[in-house]
């Protein structure tokens, strides 16, 4: 089958690897119908993600139809059934699962040895995203195994097309849990650094949660203006627009209620002197994340408000203003995102015309078209906002 491997940092081909298997009991095989690039896979196109390895097969962001099923994955499931992959994979049974923390499953990473050394404790496996979270095949394929599908793959029982259900499987309950991590009361005002789909997801998902005011800061214009247009938000040009002084004055001096960081690893900042300083500290691997985004949410944010980191960060930052977040009673959560517990609320507000979460879709390619695909996404060339594969 044809599939998009990473090869190297900045360069992807589409290859032909040999076709998924059963494993266990309650694997699935999926033929993939629609498949999707997501932001955080440009962390590993940068090579800021260890423990990647040439001709690992990419994409967590994925949905077709079931052609393979184990004999214990189908209760609930039966071949020729659409569903929706969630990125995270779950086993649904551990204690963290039970708990409805789906991306920690403690069963689901078989090198979380590997993930230990870096963080401690190991999050949950995900597709297509290094040896130290799984070393499982993405979904940017024509064919995926899908592990745990029991609990992974939701099935799509009704004509909505792909696109507007492909986003269950990551960016949209990934936007909703930044919101809702807010803690987002009637009349709240929320900042979200970052307009790209977490962000302008979340930035939608604050106002079905009561936010009076949202404000989303970027510096692409077609970011802005589409954030603007599709989801009411107000915006900041950071390019051209101190960020905290906007935000003083938008918010008459207190800042706002909650600050979502959807940037994550490779933040951008307007200071070409602090943005060198981070760059050269990343590239020698003295500072493994660029947080530029997180700074400014912590120092923006009013006393005793929250902050909620929802950006990709892949091990330790420098500077972090850790007085600022102390002093003035702060709150930080994060998380990736727990999709198995948001995506059939959020599969019902898509349902009734809630939200319709296509509109974010700006190309659709071939398979064999994904390495174009990533070069317009990293280099945000010709609008792009979301690039769809269709295998």
């Amino acid at each position: 089958m044809k599939a998009t491997c990473w090869i190297a940092p900045n360069n992807v081909a589409v290859e032909e690897v040999p076709e998924p298997k059963i494993l266990n009991p309650r694997d699935a095989i999926v033929k993939i119908t629609s498949s999707a690039i997501c932001g955080s896979d440009l962390h590993l196109l940068d090579g800021f993600i260890p423990t990647m390895k040439k001709g690992d097969v990419l994409g967590h962001e994925f949905m077709g139809e079931i052609v393979e099923l184990g004999h214990a994955a189908r209760d609930g499931l039966k071949i020729g059934d659409r569903v929706v992959v969630a990125f995270p994979i779950a086993c649904g049974n551990c204690a963290s699962c039970q708990r409805g923390l789906y991306s920690v499953c403690e069963n689901s990473n078989p090198n979380a040895a590997i993930a230990e050394l870096a963080m401690g404790h190991a999050p949950a496996g995900i597709y297509g995203y290094s040896h130290m979270l799984g070393g499982y095949a993405g979904g940017q394929a024509q064919y995926a195994r899908v592990p745990y599908a029991d609990v992974g793959a939701l099935k799509i029982e009704d004509d909505l097309p792909d696109e507007k259900v492909l986003f269950l499987s990551d960016v949209l309950p990934t936007g909703y849990m930044a919101a809702e991590m807010c803690d987002i009361k009637r009349g709240d005002i929320v900042a979200v650094w970052g307009a790209g789909p977490v962000g302008q997801f979340a930035a939608l998902s604050a106002y079905l949660l009561g936010a009076e005011r949202v404000i989303v800061i970027d510096r692409f214009q077609y970011r802005l203006r589409m954030v603007r247009e599709k989801c009411g938000a107000e915006i900041i040009n950071y390019e051209e627009t101190d960020v905290m002084d906007a935000l003083r004055d938008m918010t008459a001096g207190r800042g706002p209620d909650a600050c979502i960081d959807a940037v994550g690893t490779e933040g951008h900042h307007a200071s070409p002197a602090l943005y060198a300083y981070d760059r050269a500290k990343q590239a020698v691997k003295v500072e493994l994340d660029r947080p530029h985004a997180l700074r400014e949410a912590v120092l923006s944010c009013r006393n005793g408000g929250t902050i909620s980191v929802i950006g990709a960060y892949g091990g330790f930052i420098d500077k972090f203003p850790m007085g600022s977040f102390m002093n003035r009673s702060l709150t930080m959560r994060s998380g990736q995102a727990h999709v198995q517990r948001y995506w059939r609320p959020l599969l019902e507000r898509i349902r009734r015309g809630e939200i319709d979460p296509s509109y974010i879709i700006t190309h659709t390619m071939r398979l064999e078209d994904t390495p174009h695909g990533y070069d317009i996404f990293k280099n945000k060339q010709d609008e792009c906002l979301k690039v769809v594969l269709k295998p």
